[in-house]
């Protein structure tokens, strides 16, 4: 993809295309805006937003990730770390990684985030039992977890909003 062919609409939000563009360089372009959204130091808002862009991220893979966005004290982001991929219906996922990167970051609070590929983004048994076993290791030094996405093409899962955190 050429990056000259997206230009600023004058309407704030709006984008202008000065060429054809591909599939794929829509598809890039929307990662990158997403990216944009989520970058360090903007605040989060609204979590319907959070949820597109996290959304517009990782649906396409064709594999599980496991990803942190840590957040500082006042809920802005430090970063979008994708720390795990596993296979089709699965990731191995490491409390002791997860600890460790969160404080590498100073992170204060985050928000556990990971893909179900099938498009399915309804939680499984297994992924209440990690959001328990992360959310008990990262109390113990300090950092507050916000909620656990569950993105597919049909959209996000948020076990918060189930109430499993």
């Amino acid at each position: 993809m050429r990056l000259h062919k997206l230009k600023a609409g004058e309407a704030t939000g709006t984008y202008l295309v000065d060429s054809p563009v591909t599939e794929a360089d829509i598809l890039l372009m929307a990662k990158q805006l997403a990216n944009l959204r989520l970058r360090k130091g903007r605040a989060l808002t609204s979590p319907a937003e959070v949820f597109t862009h996290l959304q517009t991220l990782l649906e396409h893979y064709e594999h599980e990730v496991f990803a942190l966005l840590m957040l500082d004290s006042k809920h802005r982001v430090i970063a979008f770390h994708e720390l795990f991929r596993g296979t089709l219906d699965g990731a191995s996922v490491y409390p002791r990684e997860v600890v460790k990167v969160c404080l590498e970051h100073n992170a204060a609070a985050l928000i556990l985030v990971h893909n179900h590929p099938s498009g399915d983004p309804e939680p499984s048994q297994a992924d209440r039992n990690l959001t328990t076993k992360l959310k008990a290791a990262l109390d113990l030094v300090g950092v507050r977890t916000l909620d656990h996405v569950v993105v597919g093409r049909d959209g996000c899962v948020s076990l918060a909003e189930q109430g499993h955190l």
